[in-house]
């Protein structure tokens, strides 16, 4: 499992790579013509300033206007078809381009040498084999199809840039085309190498890519259909707390999936908490269980399984009465608990100082030990509540021993009857861009006469210390809230461009502005208080999980590409300065 856990934070730590590319592909394309620009103004006037000047001005237009006019006809050569990643892989190609010109005219300055036109030759050839590396890898071309139109873009902009009178001096030079061939030729073994650097778990690491980079366009059939090919099928467990007045017209559940959210949107059951939250008439709270991301649904065919016979969850147990909670704290860890008839709640926490998924191993042991005590069934909950790493070995022994403890004082707690109130933010403008389209939502238990909240927000973690703010908050408004919990969904209202690829609750959103969202929805709560009943709900369903293995291959792919890429780069890069030397 910590195998696992090290091969999913390997992949989630190079998710800033797929952050390279321009947020907008208007940026790209207003780019790409101040780079054109710059191609013809260094080109004119520090190659060919002995040439007819007059020409200069007409090339600007003919050079930008056919740039335009090819990343359009660029785009029809992709695999789907994509404007964006056409001007994306332009602006870049070009790029390399206008940077050999200027280190053309930079060289001839600092070694004190004639300027060489070799430079502008050799750079549309490094713009091609760009393009041949850009095509195979994300664009879905094969090595042949790259190949094929490599040189369209940047031999029509060279063909439209340069005098055609001077069009046989620049293409007959034999070390410019002998260069750029070397280059041609090693685009070409680093794309080979690179699509097979996941062998044997991964056939083809570019068409893993290229799903990937199709998914964050809403194109997710690729994506899914690849994990499922890796998925494994297992029965999975889901718990609930279901609360109901006594007049039958007010219901509320607490539910804990064994699977994870994931693995990323809009893929899978990345918005699963969402879908089950909706399918029980936005009276929930879906909770993250101790669970991880070898627990995703690779697709949403698995997602409507899970959600079509969670409608078949079997009552285990029923009763009118329950404990008042229980809070310990030992050092950081910090374990809220409730005792509904033999059955434990555990809210876990580290906050303000976070972690990321609790591990199985804790799960396990805190059920053998509830076992022992002879509980029926423990419900443990990770409260997700602050970011962080994976929990250190003295951080997680002091939450077991703060889960054990709290299991021995439920032991001794008196139980009584139970009152409850739940409101959610459906009816209220809380629109932002770190939390999800579940929203926030609060409960009110009323026990033995005193009212404790218990805070929800279907959102992906939460700020550290956020978490704190909103409670001091209640507490000046003469609240006792116990918890606030996230559904650490992976639902994105839009694409964040951070390393973290999300926007965790509070980030985005003011802690003062939350805790004003949750006060008023715990105000309606407690307005709507009645006598309840409490069942315990349990259900198991079989269905395909991506598993543990697929993080391995993935995490194994990305690694031999980005080790390949680099031993291409220094080379690459050694040569190149060879070139300036000529």
């Amino acid at each position: 499992m910590e195998k696992e856990q090290d091969d999913v934070s390997n992949i989630h730590n190079r998710f800033s790579l797929t952050l390279v590319n321009p947020g907008s592909h208007y940026f790209s394309l207003a780019a790409s013509m101040g780079v054109g620009l710059v191609i013809v103004l260094a080109t004119y006037f520090g190659y060919l300033n002995n040439l007819n000047l007059e020409e200069f001005w007409y090339r600007i237009p003919m050079v930008l206007g056919v740039l335009a006019v090819l990343q359009f006809l660029d785009s029809k050569f992709s695999k789907k078809k994509e404007y964006s990643k056409s001007l994306h892989s332009s602006l870049f190609g070009n790029m390399l381009w206008v940077v050999t010109i200027l280190m053309g005219i930079l060289s001839s300055i600092v070694l004190a040498k004639e300027i060489s036109l070799f430079f502008i030759t050799f750079g549309m050839i490094l713009f091609a084999s760009f393009r041949i590396g850009i095509y195979t890898t994300t664009l879905g071309l094969s090595l042949k199809k790259a190949w094929a139109i490599a040189f369209i873009q940047p031999l029509i902009m060279f063909l439209v840039l340069i005098p055609q009178e001077s069009w046989y001096t620049f293409l007959m030079d034999p070390i410019a085309i002998g260069y750029g061939f070397a280059f041609l030729i090693i685009a070409s073994i680093w794309s080979r190498m690179t699509d097979r650097a996941g062998r044997p778990g991964m056939q083809s690491t570019h068409k893993t890519i290229q799903a990937y980079l199709a998914s964050q366009g809403n194109d997710f059939e690729d994506a899914e259909e690849l994990m499922e090919q890796h998925a494994t099928k297992t029965k999975v467990g889901t718990s609930q707390i279901r609360f109901s007045s006594e007049d039958g017209t007010k219901e509320f559940r607490m539910v804990l999936p064994e699977i994870h959210p994931g693995p990323y949107h809009p893929v899978g059951g990345s918005n699963i908490p969402y879908l089950i939250y909706k399918n029980l008439s936005s009276s929930a709270m879906v909770m993250h269980s101790i669970s991880d991301h070898a627990l995703n649904l690779p697709s949403r065919n698995e997602v409507k399984n899970y959600l079509d016979n969670l409608e078949k969850s079997e009552i285990k147990e029923e009763g009118v009465k329950c404990t008042e909670p229980v809070v310990v704290q030992i050092n950081k860890a910090r374990v809220t608990g409730m005792l509904f008839g033999n059955n434990p709640l555990l809210l876990l926490s580290l906050s303000p100082h976070g972690m990321e998924d609790i591990p199985n191993y804790m799960k396990k042991e805190i059920e053998q030990y509830g076992e022992n005590r002879n509980f029926t069934r423990i419900m443990t909950v990770d409260c997700h509540n602050a970011m962080g790493e994976e929990i250190s070995q003295e951080d997680g022994q002091d939450m077991l021993k703060a889960a054990k403890s709290c299991l021995d004082s439920l032991i001794t707690k008196e139980s009584y009857p139970i009152e409850f109130g739940y409101a959610n933010t459906d009816d209220m403008d809380v629109c932002t861009e770190d939390l999800a389209k579940g929203g926030l939502g609060i409960t009110c238990l009323k026990i033995n006469d005193k009212k404790y909240f218990l805070g929800w927000a279907d959102a992906n973690n939460m700020e550290n210390g956020v978490r704190e703010k909103i409670i001091e908050s209640f507490s000046n408004n003469g609240f006792n809230l116990l918890e606030i919990c996230t559904s650490d969904t992976h639902y994105a209202v839009v694409k964040a461009r951070n390393r973290n690829g999300y926007y965790q609750l509070g980030l985005i959103t003011s802690a003062d502005k939350l805790a004003s969202w949750f006060i008023e929805i715990a105000q309606k709560a407690q307005s709507n208080i009645k006598l309840a009943k409490y069942e315990i709900l349990e259900n198991e369903t079989e269905v395909k999980i991506m598993g543990q293995s697929i993080y391995e291959d993935y995490s194994k792919a990305l690694e031999n590409a980005l080790r390949i890429t680099k031993m291409f780069v220094i080379g690459s890069l050694g040569l190149f300065i060879t070139s300036l030397f000529l």
